[in-house]
């Protein structure tokens, strides 16, 4: 008998370890450009964490922030092409597969934040998600930095005060235009290379969110800011369309309701940040945050409107027509 049980015997050991290979967890690569203690990488932490204590025996997640692993413009690329599983670009990097998405870059289109979470929310917002899909990019929700603020080294309040400035600016064609519509110049530039950009004066000028100009200490070299909530600094987390649609209804609903908790919590994080940095900004007595009226926003709206009808071909009348809905409070 022991004869028999031999090669059963010398077998199981091989077939054990076959079984724990079988049981190893799969690891996911998120990729993102910054670091840890923000709120897209606190919201990375959370995805993390209730994925792995969920379904640790099925997946690890390893993160790579502050661009470890590659930037916002190769991590698109890297999703399309399924090298990756989780980003979060700014919604300005994803025009080689969408126009669509320049809807957030058009100036003085939302009025507040209420109104671009409400077009976010809206059919024509959700679908923007979704309608690169055959590109193999899935967007899976958007994620706050906040409204971005003007911000110079000279006083200005209405539109034609900033002409002559050089302006950094993400690299986007809207944006680019956006500044030579006040005839100023406008310099496409790294986020790392701001501050000695503007210690340096080879930029005289900067749009952000609160939080960005105050943890940069942009204010150090721009102590004119105004209030104008002009623009839209937000991200879409996405994830690869066949990765997604590979997985099990059990596990997609374990994804769906960690993605969802953890980009409420990042929210959450972005939106208290904001304001707290925008008290501290305006305690400083060296800084002068201009608060526009109602008639000096119009201004700055009417010089920067034409940029709507310019790319409404490109964006789709139906998505700018939702997006200036939403502005219209329930």
């Amino acid at each position: 008998m022991l004869s028999k049980l031999r090669p059963l015997l010398l077998a199981l050991p091989c077939l054990l370890l076959s079984g724990l290979a079988i049981a190893e967890p799969r690891t996911l690569i998120f990729s993102h450009v910054v670091s840890e203690d923000t709120p897209k990488g606190k919201m990375a932490l959370m995805f993390k964490s209730m994925i792995e204590r969920r379904l640790g025996d099925q997946f690890q997640i390893e993160i790579y922030p502050n661009t470890e692993l590659m930037d916002d413009d190769e991590a698109v690329t890297a999703i399309a092409e399924g090298r990756i599983h989780f980003a979060a670009p700014s919604l300005s990097k994803f025009q080689n597969y969408t126009n669509r998405l320049m809807v957030y870059d058009l100036p003085f289109l939302f009025a507040d934040m209420d109104a671009v979470e409400r077009f976010q929310g809206s059919a024509q917002g959700q679908a923007l998600l979704t309608h690169m899909s055959t590109d193999g990019i899935l967007g899976l929700s958007y994620l706050h930095n906040g409204l971005k603020q003007l911000t110079a080294n000279r006083d200005f309040s209405q539109p034609d005060d900033l002409a002559g400035l050089r302006f950094r600016i993400i690299a986007s064609e809207v944006l680019q235009k956006q500044f030579e519509l006040l005839d100023a110049e406008p310099v496409p530039m790294a986020f790392s290379q701001v501050y000695q950009a503007l210690a340096n004066n080879d930029i005289q000028g900067q749009e952000n969110t609160w939080s960005n100009i105050y943890s940069q200490a942009f204010y150090e070299h721009q102590p004119y800011m105004m209030q104008s909530n002009h623009g839209v600094l937000d991200y879409m987390v996405i994830t690869n369309a066949d990765f997604w649609n590979s997985l099990t209804d059990e596990q997609l609903q374990e994804f769906i309701f960690a993605m969802e908790m953890s980009v409420k919590y990042g929210n959450a994080v972005a939106l208290a940040k904001n304001q707290n940095d925008r008290a501290a900004l305006s305690s400083m007595g060296d800084v002068t945050l201009l608060e526009p009226t109602s008639v000096q926003l119009a201004q700055w709206q009417t010089a920067m409107k034409p940029l709507w009808q310019e790319y409404e071909p490109l964006i789709g009348a139906a998505v700018i027509e939702a997006a200036l809905e939403a502005n219209q409070v329930p």
